[in-house]
């Protein structure tokens, strides 16, 4: 089954994506998700001048081999624009492996572990109240378990607080804009959101917070350990995420569940953490980690040290990417919960996909292969258009630099 076509599109429908399309000389094609928010034409280009003259002619069902060639014929490795390409050529071999065995992608990797994949929205406002608001419109949705962000008082924006509640994307700028934080003021405010969420719903539903990579280990230390009574689910990239070893600190203060993983590109950015039990979440992507060929050894390591999967999923990953990591979380044993933020309707469009959620839950389909498609006539129809995450700075002015 000889690789004899791949091309990369690059499309706009509400927000940038770049996907990957291989087609065989047995008429079989897959698709894989390309995309890196604020890098995306990085990742193409590097599809495009670099790998697809590669591809060309291959044996499509040698995925293992392939992504060797790919990883190891690199001198320059792990990066997240070359993870990124390699996970997009892996996923689409993988859904075209499946194509050709008539089988849902999750069947191909061991079959179900479950009946449906937990997963958790984002409830955020404005202040606590418009928050806790927030909270109680997923709970009527039928979400077991809700992300909460507020904003924070004395700061005009808060990362993760947006006015479209449900399809939030954080790309906000033609050019990146720039955020004022203050660490003192969030360790402040962030208690009292949880405080008044548990006072007012209870403790049915499982709560999450994310910080952004903001603190050092010893703040991230002061908010799990205030956390601990309101039994968070997760913590999430309370510290940078290149000092692994500045997690013991943050692990040795507290038992707040604590997750971390998705900006990293491989299982060498969380082998520590794993091997030394300093983190209890491993949040890794399939199109940022290598695609499903590495991520099962990310997995598989996670495992042994009783660690467990809760992919990032957000609006910045394509339905494609969403797809692959629901097929991999209905098969692998030590999954926790999956991030679902939903797309726009546009982009539903564009990524026709047989997914769907069912109180609290995304359900897989049984079409062969992964389940999610482009349509090429309607991804036509919306240019690229260039998007930044925005940047944070001290109320000094200081650059953030943690």
């Amino acid at each position: 089954m000889k690789i004899i076509d791949a091309k990369v599109i690059v499309t706009c429908p509400g927000r940038n994506f770049v996907t990957l399309k291989i087609t065989t000389d047995q008429g079989l094609y897959g698709i894989g998700d390309a995309t890196l928010n604020g890098r995306e034409l990085a990742v193409a280009s590097y599809l495009q001048d670099h790998l697809i003259p590669c591809l060309i002619g291959r044996d499509a069902s040698q995925i293992e081999d392939i992504w060797q060639f790919f990883y190891r014929g690199a001198y320059w490795r792990r990066g997240p624009v070359g993870m990124t390409a390699i996970a997009a050529i892996d996923v689409a071999l993988w859904d075209i492996k499946a194509k050709a065995a008539g089988m849902p992608l999750y069947q191909l990797l061991g079959g179900r572990s479950r009946d449906g994949v937990m997963v958790y929205g984002h409830a955020n406002g404005r202040d606590i109240a418009e928050t806790v608001a927030e909270v109680g419109k997923y709970i009527e949705l039928g979400y077991k378990a809700i992300r909460a962000q507020t904003g924070i008082p004395g700061l005009a924006s808060t990362y993760g607080v947006s006015k479209d509640k449900m399809y939030y994307e954080p790309a906000d700028n033609d050019l990146p804009s720039e955020n004022l934080w203050s660490t003192s003021k969030y360790l402040n405010s962030v208690p009292k959101l949880f405080e008044t969420l548990r006072d007012t719903y209870g403790y049915e539903h499982h709560l999450l917070h994310d910080t952004h990579h903001r603190l050092t280990p010893i703040e991230a230390a002061q908010l799990g350990k205030s956390l601990e009574p309101y039994k968070l689910f997760w913590l999430e990239d309370a510290v940078p995420a290149e000092l692994q070893e500045g997690f013991r600190l943050f692990r040795h203060h507290t038992t707040t569940p604590i997750a971390v993983g998705e900006v990293f590109a491989s299982i060498h950015d969380c082998q520590q953490l794993i091997s030394e039990q300093l983190i209890d979440y491993i949040r890794t992507t399939i199109v940022h980690a290598g695609g499903i060929t590495h991520l099962r050894r990310i997995a598989h390591l996670a495992e042994l040290y009783h660690v467990r999967t809760g992919f990032h999923g957000a609006t910045d990953l394509s339905p494609v990417t969403m797809g692959a990591a629901l097929h991999f979380d209905t098969w692998v044993p030590n999954f926790g919960i999956q991030e679902y933020m939903r797309h726009t309707d546009e982009t539903d469009e564009v990524f026709p996909h047989d997914y769907h959620f069912d109180n609290g839950y995304l359900k897989v389909g049984d079409t062969p292969g992964h389940g999610v498609d482009i349509d090429e006539a309607k991804a036509a129809k919306y240019p690229y258009k260039r998007a930044y995450l925005p940047v944070n700075r001290l109320e000094d002015g200081t650059m953030f630099n943690w």
